[in-house]
């Protein structure tokens, strides 16, 4: 095998990738530096942000998995240099995006009592339920962004998205602080505080995308005059049929780690904690592989536009690769300071909370020996879904992703993951086993289209 020839795309493939890994890198920083924070305020917090966040990020998967039918659309229109069919694409995602925020804020507001039937520790709940109430409606302006977001990413503008991420991320950071310690004159309001921080930086964070499209040259026109409610069938059709699968196949990934954040707190707060720590970290390593997963998208898309089935393949396998090798990095990475890495979360000079806090971190540090292990499958899994939504092949693969994560990783959750069993390292078994059957599969579903694709052009 020619390795050069996959190893000579590494460049351009980073500089796509770079923007899109650094923007989602930066929103799963601010969830670290809020699960900082509010670990500060106690081990009952910390549990009651990840269970009002496990609600979202259900609701989240949905809106932005939906979302990402705008990027291959807009990445074909944009190869085809065809300016009515991408802005026909951006304009519909924007309109059902806005609609889907809408609805996904209602879903999760209207659904939140279902925390008290889920047996899960009651200060955790209490504490929960205000902080929920804010973060769902921010839920709205998220999938707005997500819209244009998606778009810049088709334009193969992913630079834009990053600056406005990172500018909301900033907002973020400075406003927790304040309105979680009370700092400056402002109320001390706790995990509330967070949750107000949330919602303004990501409000800010749509008018800043906006703002910076609006004065690029090769996206002024797409992003100004928009007919919002001047709307064609045919295209709200094409971007549902897209968009759909590619919201079930991230709802059934999501899912399956908020299940672990509930079958953590059927254990108690102290593993519901511990599971929100090693999840918090091995989301910051996954970032890396959804940014190379939306270069997989971005490339893929271009050169099914192009009809170029060898120079797709060739490029898909290249990104294929540069995931492989980031993901043992990050494994290692795990393994050597999978003792040391969970300490950063939780106040060791708090005399009151103390063996609350070691009994955390040992269990948090387990976990991270097998999020060692699933870097190299959750790696894969990701990076060919995002080819193969290049190819515009979803349906399949959503099937792909409901039987691997429900009917083999939840099932050995579940029983591995009782008290009795293994605890909350036996629930990361079976998301490793859940992991290791889509990467598989799904590699096997792009091998054989791209091969039938090749011979029927060869014809």
């Amino acid at each position: 095998m020619h390795l050069e020839k996959y190893t000579k795309e590494f460049k351009y493939n980073w500089q796509l990738a770079a923007p899109v890994m650094l923007g989602m890198l930066g929103h799963t920083f601010v969830s670290f530096v809020d699960n900082i924070m509010v670990g500060q305020l106690g081990t009952a917090e910390l549990a009651a942000v990840s269970l009002g966040n496990s609600f979202l990020f259900i609701a989240m998967s949905l809106g932005i998995g939906f979302s990402t039918a705008i990027t291959p659309l807009v990445a074909e229109a944009d190869a085809a240099n065809n300016f009515k069919e991408g802005k026909s694409a951006f304009k519909h995602g924007l309109f059902l995006c806005t609609v889907i925020g809408i609805l996904l804020f209602l879903l999760v507001y209207f659904s939140k009592s279902l925390m008290y039937l889920m047996k899960q520790p009651e200060e955790v709940v209490h504490l929960a339920i205000p902080y929920l109430n804010l973060v769902a409606f921010s839920l709205i302006p998220l999938v707005i962004f997500q819209a244009f977001k998606q778009f810049s990413d088709g334009m193969s503008m992913t630079k834009y998205p990053m600056y406005a991420t990172l500018f909301g991320n900033i907002v973020n950071v400075f406003l927790n602080y304040l309105l979680i310690f009370g700092k400056f004159g402002f109320p001390e309001l706790g995990i509330v505080g967070a949750a107000y921080g949330t919602l303004v930086a990501r409000l800010l964070m749509i008018w800043y995308l906006w703002f910076l499209l609006k004065s690029k040259e090769k996206s002024k026109a797409f992003v100004t005059k928009i007919k919002f409610f001047q709307l064609k069938q045919s295209m709200l059709k094409k971007l549902l049929d897209l968009g759909s699968p590619s919201a079930m196949q991230m709802f059934f990934e999501v899912a399956i780690f908020t299940a672990a954040i509930w079958l953590s707190g059927l254990l108690g707060k102290n593993p519901q904690a511990a599971n929100q720590i090693a999840l918090n970290l091995s989301s910051m390593t996954f970032m890396v592989a959804t940014g190379l997963s939306v270069a997989a998208m971005i490339r893929v898309g271009n050169q099914k536009g192009l009809k170029a089935f060898y120079e797709l393949r060739r490029i898909a396998f290249s990104l294929f690769l540069m995931g492989t090798l980031f993901a043992t990095c990050f494994a290692l990475f795990f393994l050597v300071f999978h003792n040391q890495l969970p300490k950063v979360y939780v106040d060791y000079d708090d005399v009151v909370n103390l063996l609350d806090n070691k009994e955390v971190v040992g269990i948090a540090s387990n976990l991270l020996i097998v999020a060692a292990i699933f870097q190299i499958s959750d790696s894969i899994q990701v990076l060919v879904l995002g080819a193969l939504r290049g190819l515009q092949d979803v349906k399949i693969p959503t099937l792909i992703t409901f039987v691997s994560y429900w009917l083999v990783g939840f099932p050995m959750s579940w029983f591995l993951g009782k008290e009795e069993a293994y605890g909350s390292f036996g629930i990361w078994l079976g998301l490793l086993a859940g992991l290791t059957t889509a990467a598989i599969l799904l590699y096997i579903r792009f091998n054989y289209l791209t091969k039938r694709l090749i011979l029927s052009n060869e014809k």
